[in-house]
C-alpha cells in the first residue's frame, strides 16, 4: 500500500509551478474559478460544514474529504454535517424537496486501505442544514 501523502493547509498566495518557474496563477485563483457558485451540491455541502466548524471552534485544520466524518470538535466529538436546499444553482420548475440521509455506511480502513468491515454510522452528532430561502438565495447569510 502507497503511503498517505502529507498534506499542509493553503493560504491561496502560493503560484503554481512550470519547469521550476512560478505562474502568473495561484491557489486563490484555483478556488475562486472552482467554488465560487456557493449553492451548487457539492460546494453547498462544503460550506455548511465549514460553517458548523466554525461555530464549533474546529475549523483549525483543513477538511479531510475521506474521514468517516467532518468534524472533529476540540472535546473530541465526531459531527457529520448533511446540507440540502429548496433551490439549486441550475433551472428548477419546482423548489428540490428535502431530504436527508444517515445511513449507516461501512468504515474506510486507513490502514490496510479500501472499506471494511460493518456497516456503521461515524459520527456521534449529526447537524442537519437547510439553505431555506426560495428567493434571494445567500449561503453567506447565516440568519
Amino acid at each position: 500500500m502507497l503511503n498517505k501523502i502529507k498534506v499542509t493547509r493553503k493560504s491561496g498566495s502560493e503560484k503554481f509551478l512550470l519547469q521550476g518557474k512560478e505562474q502568473n496563477f495561484t491557489v486563490f485563483d484555483f478556488w475562486r474559478w472552482s467554488t465560487s457558485d456557493l449553492v451548487i451540491n457539492i460546494t453547498r455541502g462544503v460550506l455548511a460544514e465549514f460553517i458548523v466548524a466554525q461555530a464549533l471552534n474546529a475549523a483549525d485544520k483543513f477538511r479531510i474529504e475521506w474521514s468517516p466524518f467532518d468534524i472533529l470538535t476540540p472535546d473530541g466529538i465526531s459531527v457529520e454535517v448533511k446540507s440540502a436546499a429548496y433551490r439549486q444553482s441550475w433551472p428548477q420548475d419546482k423548489p428540490s424537496t428535502i431530504q436527508f440521509n444517515i445511513k449507516k455506511t461501512i468504515p474506510l480502513d486507513e490502514k490496510k486501505g479500501g472499506y471494511r468491515g460493518k456497516p456503521r454510522r461515524a459520527a456521534k452528532v449529526y447537524v442537519f442544514a437547510l439553505l431555506k430561502e426560495k428567493e434571494n438565495v445567500n449561503p453567506l447569510n447565516l440568519d
